[in-house]
């Protein structure tokens, strides 16, 4: 496992959340501001083993 750390602009967040769930087993992804309040971090545990049934990992 290993963490993955992303800033982005806000309206950006949910398309990258998405496309980080499609090629890693991810779990729940932690948003917060970034230090001046103009841009989004994103955190997100991720694995590189996809489940055998092809399904995102629900942790």
């Amino acid at each position: 496992m290993f963490e993955i750390r992303v800033i982005c602009d806000d309206h950006d967040a949910d398309t990258i959340i998405r496309a980080l769930g499609e090629a890693f087993r991810t779990g729940e992804a932690r948003t917060y501001p970034t230090r001046d309040g103009m841009r989004t971090r994103l955190y997100l545990t991720a694995d590189l083993a996809r489940p055998a049934d092809g399904k995102p990992d629900d942790t």
